[in-house]
Protein backbone atom coordinates (compact mmCIF):
# COMPACT_ATOMS: atom_id res chain seq x y z
CA UNK A 1 0.00 0.00 0.00
CA UNK A 2 1.21 3.76 -0.80
CA UNK A 3 2.72 4.85 2.70
CA UNK A 4 1.46 8.60 1.76
CA UNK A 5 -2.35 7.28 1.89
CA UNK A 6 -1.41 5.80 5.34
CA UNK A 7 -0.22 8.82 6.29
CA UNK A 8 -2.93 11.57 4.72
CA UNK A 9 -5.63 8.80 6.93
CA UNK A 10 -3.99 10.17 10.02
CA UNK A 11 -3.23 13.42 9.29
CA UNK A 12 -7.09 13.97 8.42
CA UNK A 13 -7.79 12.78 11.74
CA UNK A 14 -5.20 14.46 13.44
CA UNK A 15 -3.79 17.77 11.39
CA UNK A 16 -0.45 17.54 11.88
CA UNK A 17 -0.33 21.75 11.62
CA UNK A 18 -2.09 21.17 14.81
CA UNK A 19 1.07 19.99 16.65
CA UNK A 20 2.52 22.36 19.25
CA UNK A 21 5.62 24.29 17.91
CA UNK A 22 7.94 22.40 19.61
CA UNK A 23 6.49 19.04 18.86
CA UNK A 24 8.59 17.10 16.27
CA UNK A 25 5.44 14.95 14.90
CA UNK A 26 5.57 14.00 11.49
CA UNK A 27 8.13 12.03 9.12
CA UNK A 28 11.03 10.91 11.93
CA UNK A 29 12.60 8.93 9.07
CA UNK A 30 11.68 8.75 5.57
CA UNK A 31 12.93 6.20 3.33
CA UNK A 32 12.91 6.34 -0.85
CA UNK A 33 10.12 3.65 -0.91
CA UNK A 34 6.58 3.99 -1.61
CA UNK A 35 4.58 1.09 -0.81
CA UNK A 36 4.50 -0.30 2.19
CA UNK A 37 3.62 -4.72 3.45
CA UNK A 38 3.71 -4.45 6.84
CA UNK A 39 3.84 -1.76 9.46
CA UNK A 40 4.64 -1.79 13.65
CA UNK A 41 2.55 0.60 15.62
CA UNK A 42 4.21 1.55 19.18
CA UNK A 43 4.12 3.79 21.40
CA UNK A 44 7.32 5.06 21.90
CA UNK A 45 10.36 4.45 19.32
CA UNK A 46 13.93 2.79 20.93
CA UNK A 47 16.02 0.15 19.35
CA UNK A 48 14.06 -2.60 20.69
CA UNK A 49 11.21 -1.64 19.13
CA UNK A 50 13.39 -1.40 15.58
CA UNK A 51 14.53 -4.73 16.00
CA UNK A 52 11.14 -6.67 16.84
CA UNK A 53 10.08 -4.08 13.57
CA UNK A 54 13.01 -5.64 11.69
CA UNK A 55 12.11 -9.55 13.30
CA UNK A 56 8.45 -8.58 12.27
CA UNK A 57 9.40 -7.61 8.61
CA UNK A 58 7.41 -4.16 8.91
CA UNK A 59 8.51 -1.47 6.69
CA UNK A 60 6.94 1.33 8.64
CA UNK A 61 6.82 2.13 12.71
CA UNK A 62 4.36 4.49 13.01
CA UNK A 63 4.18 5.51 16.57
CA UNK A 64 2.38 8.50 19.32
CA UNK A 65 6.11 9.83 20.60
CA UNK A 66 8.78 11.19 18.28
CA UNK A 67 12.30 10.03 18.45
CA UNK A 68 14.15 10.58 21.68
CA UNK A 69 17.12 9.48 20.64
CA UNK A 70 18.02 8.18 17.01
CA UNK A 71 17.64 4.49 16.72
CA UNK A 72 21.28 3.08 16.06
CA UNK A 73 20.18 0.97 12.95
CA UNK A 74 17.10 2.37 11.71
CA UNK A 75 17.60 2.29 7.86
CA UNK A 76 15.60 0.84 5.20
CA UNK A 77 12.23 1.45 8.11
CA UNK A 78 10.08 4.68 7.62
CA UNK A 79 9.55 5.83 11.07
CA UNK A 80 6.05 8.51 11.79
CA UNK A 81 4.38 10.11 14.81
CA UNK A 82 1.46 11.40 15.68
CA UNK A 83 1.82 13.53 18.80
CA UNK A 84 0.13 16.51 20.14
CA UNK A 85 -1.68 16.71 17.22
CA UNK A 86 -3.07 13.06 18.02
CA UNK A 87 -3.56 14.22 21.46
CA UNK A 88 -5.53 17.42 20.17
CA UNK A 89 -7.67 15.36 18.03
CA UNK A 90 -11.31 14.60 18.46
CA UNK A 91 -10.89 10.60 19.36
CA UNK A 92 -7.35 10.78 19.89
CA UNK A 93 -5.19 10.04 22.85
CA UNK A 94 -7.04 11.45 25.54
CA UNK A 95 -10.02 10.49 24.37
CA UNK A 96 -9.11 6.75 24.05
CA UNK A 97 -8.10 6.77 27.53
CA UNK A 98 -11.84 7.95 28.84
CA UNK A 99 -13.53 5.59 26.57
CA UNK A 100 -11.30 2.55 28.42
CA UNK A 101 -12.03 3.62 31.38
CA UNK A 102 -15.72 3.95 30.42
CA UNK A 103 -15.65 0.42 29.18
CA UNK A 104 -14.20 -0.41 32.67
CA UNK A 105 -17.40 1.09 34.53
CA UNK A 106 -17.14 4.62 35.00
CA UNK A 107 -20.39 5.86 33.95
CA UNK A 108 -20.00 9.33 32.35
CA UNK A 109 -23.21 11.28 32.30
CA UNK A 110 -21.97 14.02 30.05
CA UNK A 111 -18.56 14.28 28.22
CA UNK A 112 -17.04 17.67 27.02
CA UNK A 113 -14.06 18.64 25.38
CA UNK A 114 -12.17 21.50 25.61
CA UNK A 115 -10.25 23.64 22.90
CA UNK A 116 -7.21 22.55 24.46
CA UNK A 117 -5.43 18.94 26.03
CA UNK A 118 -8.03 18.45 28.78
CA UNK A 119 -11.49 16.53 28.56
CA UNK A 120 -14.61 16.57 31.10
CA UNK A 121 -16.64 13.85 32.09
CA UNK A 122 -19.55 14.60 34.51
CA UNK A 123 -20.05 11.47 36.94
CA UNK A 124 -21.66 10.52 40.07
CA UNK A 125 -19.17 8.21 40.75
CA UNK A 126 -17.73 7.03 44.72
CA UNK A 127 -14.06 7.80 44.65
CA UNK A 128 -12.95 4.60 46.44
CA UNK A 129 -15.06 3.16 43.28
CA UNK A 130 -13.03 5.37 40.95
CA UNK A 131 -9.92 4.32 42.42
CA UNK A 132 -10.69 0.05 41.46
CA UNK A 133 -11.79 1.39 38.20
CA UNK A 134 -8.32 3.14 37.80
CA UNK A 135 -6.42 0.13 39.07
CA UNK A 136 -7.79 -1.55 36.61
CA UNK A 137 -5.41 0.44 34.17
CA UNK A 138 -2.74 1.21 36.12
CA UNK A 139 -2.59 -0.90 39.60
CA UNK A 140 0.17 0.63 40.63
CA UNK A 141 -1.16 4.18 40.52
CA UNK A 142 -0.27 7.29 42.89
CA UNK A 143 -2.78 9.99 43.92
CA UNK A 144 -3.27 12.46 45.92
CA UNK A 145 -5.99 13.37 48.73
CA UNK A 146 -5.81 17.55 48.54
CA UNK A 147 -9.10 18.34 48.37
CA UNK A 148 -10.64 15.19 48.59
CA UNK A 149 -14.36 14.17 48.06
CA UNK A 150 -16.02 11.08 48.59
CA UNK A 151 -17.89 11.36 45.58
CA UNK A 152 -16.64 12.87 42.31
CA UNK A 153 -19.18 15.08 39.92
CA UNK A 154 -16.50 15.86 37.48
CA UNK A 155 -13.66 14.68 36.42
CA UNK A 156 -10.84 16.12 34.47
CA UNK A 157 -7.93 13.99 32.26
CA UNK A 158 -5.19 14.69 30.30
CA UNK A 159 -3.35 11.63 28.87
CA UNK A 160 0.65 11.36 29.04
CA UNK A 161 2.22 14.49 31.15
CA UNK A 162 -0.33 16.84 31.87
CA UNK A 163 0.38 18.47 35.11
CA UNK A 164 0.45 21.72 33.60
CA UNK A 165 -3.18 21.47 33.36
CA UNK A 166 -4.17 21.33 37.12
CA UNK A 167 -5.32 24.64 37.55
CA UNK A 168 -7.68 24.63 34.90
CA UNK A 169 -9.15 21.37 35.41
CA UNK A 170 -9.76 23.07 38.94
CA UNK A 171 -11.01 26.65 37.37
CA UNK A 172 -13.12 24.27 35.22
CA UNK A 173 -14.94 23.04 38.80
CA UNK A 174 -12.97 19.45 38.36
CA UNK A 175 -13.27 17.21 41.42
CA UNK A 176 -10.08 15.64 40.65
CA UNK A 177 -7.85 15.08 37.72
CA UNK A 178 -6.68 12.05 35.95
CA UNK A 179 -2.96 11.97 34.49
CA UNK A 180 0.48 10.86 34.68
CA UNK A 181 3.95 12.24 35.39
CA UNK A 182 2.86 13.97 38.14
CA UNK A 183 5.87 15.60 40.19
CA UNK A 184 6.25 16.53 43.96
CA UNK A 185 5.75 20.13 44.34
CA UNK A 186 3.02 19.61 42.01
CA UNK A 187 1.51 17.08 43.90
CA UNK A 188 1.74 19.16 47.12
CA UNK A 189 0.05 22.52 46.00
CA UNK A 190 -2.68 20.91 43.82
CA UNK A 191 -5.92 22.04 44.42
CA UNK A 192 -7.79 19.03 43.72
CA UNK A 193 -6.93 15.32 43.68
CA UNK A 194 -4.65 14.00 41.41
CA UNK A 195 -4.74 10.64 40.03
CA UNK A 196 -0.88 9.88 38.41
CA UNK A 197 -1.79 6.54 36.53
CA UNK A 198 1.63 6.72 34.57
CA UNK A 199 2.68 8.12 31.27
CA UNK A 200 2.70 4.88 29.38
CA UNK A 201 -0.91 3.48 31.26
CA UNK A 202 -2.24 6.44 30.16
CA UNK A 203 -1.40 6.37 26.67
CA UNK A 204 -1.07 3.17 25.11
CA UNK A 205 -4.92 2.94 24.61
CA UNK A 206 -3.72 5.76 21.54
CA UNK A 207 -2.35 2.56 19.45
CA UNK A 208 -6.54 1.36 19.11
CA UNK A 209 -6.96 5.02 17.41
CA UNK A 210 -4.12 3.91 14.64
CA UNK A 211 -5.49 0.62 13.89
CA UNK A 212 -8.63 2.26 13.15
CA UNK A 213 -7.56 5.04 10.81
CA UNK A 214 -5.46 2.82 9.49
CA UNK A 215 -8.00 -0.16 8.62
CA UNK A 216 -7.53 -3.43 6.89
CA UNK A 217 -5.94 -2.43 3.59
CA UNK A 218 -2.50 -3.04 5.46
CA UNK A 219 -0.67 -5.47 7.62
CA UNK A 220 0.26 -4.15 11.25
CA UNK A 221 1.41 -5.62 14.34
CA UNK A 222 1.50 -4.08 17.87
CA UNK A 223 5.03 -3.74 19.05
CA UNK A 224 5.77 -5.60 22.73
CA UNK A 225 6.31 -2.81 24.69
CA UNK A 226 5.43 -1.79 28.60
CA UNK A 227 6.34 0.95 31.40
CA UNK A 228 10.11 1.27 32.02
CA UNK A 229 8.92 1.29 36.00
CA UNK A 230 8.68 -1.87 37.82
CA UNK A 231 6.49 -2.13 40.94
CA UNK A 232 7.49 -3.29 44.23
CA UNK A 233 5.39 -4.45 47.00
CA UNK A 234 5.54 -5.92 50.17
CA UNK A 235 4.16 -8.58 52.21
Amino acid sequence: MDKYSIIRKIENFAPLHTAEKWDCAGWLVETSKKDINNIMLALTVTQDIVTQARENHCDMIISHHPLFSVPIDYKGIDIYCAHTNMDLADGGTTDSLVKKISLLGLDIKNYIKDEGFVRYAQTNVKTEDFKNILSKISPSFRYTTNNYKSTLTKIAFCAGSGSEFIEQAFEAGADAYVTGDLKFHTALESPIMVFDIGHFESEIQVLEVFRNIIGEDVKYITAKEESPFNTFSVI
